[in-house]
């Protein structure tokens, strides 16, 4: 089958896919980073602070025109990441949310059924209302019809396709999150779509990204990703934040919070983490935790707001008998009062 010119003409012959090195035409997004230094600052401006080996990882990945594959726990900054990358370089963000079950029709295309069932009977009944013959009439033939059903216009893009045949033409940040959320044979199709950065309709032909998505694959680790797709990737794991990093990330984004408050905060949550949960609070939770006391106009951890404000930062109820199960919260509060 011949390579389509593209959905809305945008999309070209099969070849090796080019880096996304280049800038999108004057006055569009901005020009990536050229060193490791320019990627964390890229990072910063969006208020995300990275540390080194994550700003390695991004330049390379950005350099290389490959994808950039995060695992770590969740709430540690993986769908942020995307966010700030899109939000720095005025890039649009298709978003695909993985989940059990997630197949072609949710993840790349489908066919508007409904339009193309009113299209054909339309063109049943002709101009004037009436039924007419299905091989002749003023209004065209009715196999004419049941082929332009195949047109795109009856198509609906799903974020993979938008993302490799963009409606403004820009390459946007393509995130596809919570990978290990979805079924292998996904995954299998996946790895042919980002190993050449297309897709094949049978009935329109092949569309191929004219530049390929920056693209971010996060995990939370709940099951293995094959090791085919990871080779495609540059691989990153995103750890908890060590105290100082974790200390700017709230001074980032939080800023209204004063410092007692904030390195207190950051004491009691890293203390937290070292108990044997179902599930340790994250920086999102960190964060969430410093606006609800914020919001309550605490200034200063009491002991008595910290138990009422326990389930912004643990969201299991085993968690929060494990943490206030022999003096916990007191403990805790001991280090960092």
């Amino acid at each position: 089958m011949k390579e389509k010119t593209g959905a809305r003409g945008r999309a070209e012959a099969s070849g090796p896919a080019s880096s996304p090195r280049s800038v999108d035409g004057e006055g569009g997004p901005a020009p990536l980073p050229r060193s490791v230094d320019e990627a964390v600052t890229l990072l910063g401006s969006q208020g995300y602070v990275a540390d080194a080996s994550l700003g390695t990882a991004l330049f390379l990945a950005l350099e290389l025109g490959r994808p950039l594959f995060l695992e770590g726990e969740a709430g540690v900054g993986k769908t942020e990441l995307a966010r700030s990358v899109a939000g720095a370089l005025g890039k649009p963000l298709v978003r695909l949310q993985c989940y059990e079950g997630l197949d072609m029709a949710a993840a790349a295309y489908e066919w508007n059924f409904a339009k193309q069932m009113i299209h054909i009977r339309a063109a049943e009944l002709g101009r004037d209302g009436r039924a007419r013959d299905s091989a002749s009439g003023p209004g065209g033939s009715l196999p004419a019809a049941e082929r332009d059903v195949f047109g795109e216009e009856f198509l609906i893009r799903r974020p993979l396709l938008q993302a490799l045949d963009p409606p403004g033409g820009v390459a946007p940040v393509l995130l596809i999150d919570e990978l290990d959320r979805s079924d292998e044979p996904f995954e299998a199709y996946l790895l042919e779509v980002l190993a050449d950065f297309q897709i094949t309709i049978p009935e329109l032909g092949t569309i191929r990204a004219r530049k390929p998505p920056i693209v971010v694959i996060t995990s939370n680790r709940t099951r293995e990703i094959h090791d085919a797709l990871k080779r495609r990737c540059i691989y990153h794991w995103i750890d908890y934040p060590t105290a100082d990093r974790e200390m700017a990330i709230l001074a980032s984004r939080v800023p209204e919070a004063p410092a007692q408050l904030s390195g207190q905060v950051v004491g009691f949550v890293r203390r937290v983490r070292e108990l044997e949960l179902f599930k340790r609070p994250g920086v999102a939770e960190t964060l969430d935790w410093a606006r609800a006391l914020m919001a309550l106009d605490r200034q200063v951890l009491d002991r008595e707001t910290v138990n009422r404000t326990l389930g912004v930062l643990l969201k299991y109820q085993d968690d929060l008998e494990e943490l206030r199960r022999d003096g916990g919260v007191d403990e805790a509060m001991a280090g960092v009062e």
